[in-house]
């Protein structure tokens, strides 16, 4: 599998992104160079997971001050800063979460869910369309996360390996297994027509 838009970034906007973050190791006040770069895609990254603006402002604000407060334990490890913030934030979001009892937002961009649909071997229809979101619901939060960054947020499996602190093959045999349990909803939710 392989999403069509995957991303990725060179050694060497690695090496500038390194340098960047020197800079604010050594000088805080350079960190505003890191916020301005990431801040529009972080708050992003919250707001499809959270319902609130004021609630997603609020997180975005607490990652990026957890971000300089760690910035000295932050380990490139090839891979963009942003999945690390991206990890602080996935963090956040569930700590939230876990603290109010609130119920769970997802945003899913129309856009990507053909890939998915295609994913779980169903044709691309309305409907299935309709009962790929409504399986969703029923997943537990570390496994719509999964699938969510995989193929919403077209992340690499480095990356998802990153954020949820485990290896890329871990990431992949995860997200197989959360396929294979869409696959058998969708397949039984079909036969009870």
């Amino acid at each position: 599998m392989g999403t069509s838009g995957e991303k990725s970034i060179s050694p060497r906007e690695i090496q500038a992104e390194l340098a960047l973050i020197d800079a604010a190791r050594r000088d805080p006040g350079q960190f505003r160079v890191l916020y301005e770069r990431y801040h529009e895609r972080l708050y992003l990254f919250i707001w499809r997971r959270c319902s609130d603006e004021n609630l997603c402002a609020d997180l975005t604000q607490q990652v990026f001050l957890k971000a300089l407060q760690k910035l000295d334990r932050y380990e490139s490890r090839g891979l963009p800063f942003s999945a690390w913030l991206c990890r602080i934030a996935l963090n956040e979001v569930n700590m939230y979460y876990r603290q109010s009892k609130r119920r769970r937002t997802i945003r899913l961009d129309q856009a990507q869910l053909p890939a998915l649909v295609a994913e779980t071997r169903q044709p691309f229809s309305a409907e299935s369309t309709e009962l790929i979101v409504k399986a969703l619901q029923f997943l537990k939060p570390e496994e719509a996360e999964l699938i969510r960054l995989r193929f919403f947020e077209e992340m690499p499996f480095r990356e998802i390996g990153l954020i949820f602190g485990i290896s890329e093959n871990n990431a992949k045999v995860k997200l197989y297994r959360v396929l294979g349990k869409l696959k058998t909803w969708l397949t039984s939710w079909e036969d009870s027509k």
